[in-house]
């Protein structure tokens, strides 16, 4: 079945193969001779080598090359480090030699430039009015590939609406056999403005855009990975986080932090996994995946216990040529269930959410949410660039129309008339995919309250 589903891709990606031999040479089985590779001026060849599912000594069989050569393809691309991967394979008598050329991304990204203090544009544009003032300017300078070992060097300067100091560091591997990785994360924040309580399925702000810090924030890490195999990865960090609070905020709510407290210091460990067996992690069409966290926080000031599981499952097809479904769902399980304010949020306020409902919060205490999907890839065209870094830009469309359904609990919803309710809506939509894993999603959505409305993303469903 997986070889099956392969031989499907080849028919959607076209094949990149080049032959050196006529087609007797594919009768029988092959030796993968040698593992030849170019264009990783800086990647280096272990990193490459450990993504893919041949190695030099392999004895495969000769008719299946196409399918091994869609499938490491594929992992490249996954790697998130290449703008093309080409592959020929040439050979003699009994042997293979595996040709792979690259052509490398520019690794050093620069992201964050304007970041909305607000859950989405669409609600800094509508409900805030598109006010500036709310709009944090820095940049989080990004080198995916530091020293050409995949390590991940992050460091975050933004001023504006939240002023922030962020600096992470992760080595993914640090054991001969590419397994095992550690690293460090590590920030500080501030700002003059924050939301304090949800009334009426909404924010209420606090302070104003000027003066002294109104919420301050402190928080620094260690974590160790495990990634046994290509599709699977483990993490866990432990951490220490302090967050402090104006009094202002605590007259305003008293529930913000436990025992009326204007800080909150604790320690979380969390464990995270991932099983990644779809075509494209950034944007996937077809394949499965699943990632599963476990959360569990001790408090020392302003919050005393609280543990709760989340998980995400997404199935996606390819029913019929340039055809695409699929079913993404979404939960929370947290014990126990009474939490301050702070430590509550549900839906809306980060990238769970009801699509139609982006102008709403629900907070609560356990949730689900179930999206699916049913889109037709109607353009799909690479440009060529004489640049270095922009040597090739894709570009696709994908039109749509999709159905939401969520949930979440709370024993005290207040003035919050969504919870404890079925949310759920209707809509189409246009998805638009180019280079660097740029993705833009302009959707109209009709949701349970007969409310109609068109909402722009810059993520994934």
């Amino acid at each position: 079945m997986r070889y099956l589903f392969l031989f499907l891709l080849v028919a959607i990606f076209g094949s990149t193969v080049v032959f050196g031999q006529d087609a007797g040479l594919w009768a029988g089985r092959r030796t993968i001779g040698r593992v030849q590779i170019t264009g990783n001026n800086v990647t280096k060849r272990n990193i490459i080598l450990r993504e893919l599912s041949i190695k030099e000594g392999d004895i495969i069989a000769a008719d299946s090359v196409n399918v091994l050569m869609v499938q490491n393809k594929l992992r490249l691309f996954n790697l998130q480090l290449f703008n093309e991967v080409e592959q020929e394979v040439t050979g003699s008598n009994d042997t293979l030699i595996w040709h792979i050329v690259l052509k490398e991304r520019w690794y050093i990204i620069p992201t964050g430039i304007l970041q909305f203090a607000d859950r989405n544009i669409n609600t800094w544009w509508t409900d805030q009015n598109h006010d500036l003032n709310r709009v944090s300017a820095g940049l989080t300078v990004t080198d995916r590939n530091f020293r050409g070992n995949l390590e991940a060097l992050a460091i975050t300067v933004q001023a504006g609406y939240t002023q922030k100091l962020g600096l992470s560091y992760i080595i993914p591997y640090i054991n001969k056999d590419q397994t095992n990785g550690v690293g460090v994360v590590g920030s500080v924040s501030r700002s003059t403005q924050t939301y304090f309580t949800t009334a009426a399925n909404k924010l209420a702000f606090a302070g104003g855009y000027t003066g002294p810090a109104i919420a301050q924030q402190a928080e620094g890490g260690l974590c160790y990975v495990h990634r046994p195999g290509y599709a699977s990865r483990h993490l866990v960090q432990a951490s220490y986080k302090y967050y402090s609070i104006s009094d202002t905020i605590l007259l305003l709510n008293p529930d913000y932090f436990a025992d009326k407290r204007t800080k909150a210091r604790f320690a979380e460990l969390f464990y995270r996994f991932e099983y990644n067996g779809v075509d494209n992690w950034n944007y996937s069409l077809r394949g499965e995946k699943l990632v599963t966290g476990l959360t569990a926080r001790a408090g020392f000031e302003g919050l005393k216990f609280q543990s709760y599981a989340t998980f995400e499952a997404g199935v996606f097809r390819n029913p019929l040529p340039h055809w695409y479904v699929s079913a993404i769902t979404r939960g929370r399980v947290m014990v126990p269930g009474a939490q301050p304010y702070f430590f509550r949020n549900g839906l809306g306020t980060n990238t769970d959410y009801v699509r139609g409902y982006e102008y709403y919060v629900t907070d609560g205490y356990n949730y689900g949410l179930l999206r699916l999907n049913l889109k037709r890839e109607v353009f799909n065209n690479t440009y060529s660039f004489p640049l270095r870094y922009f040597t090739a830009i894709p570009v696709r469309i994908y039109p749509k129309v999709f159905f939401d359904m969520g949930y979440i609990n709370t024993p005290f919803p207040g003035s919050n008339t969504l919870a404890n309710t079925l949310m759920y809506s209707l809509g189409a939509g246009i998805d638009l995919v180019t280079f660097y894993d740029v993705k833009v999603r302009l959707e109209y959505a009709r949701n349970h309250l007969g409310q109609n409305g068109v909402y722009l993303h810059f993520n994934s469903e």
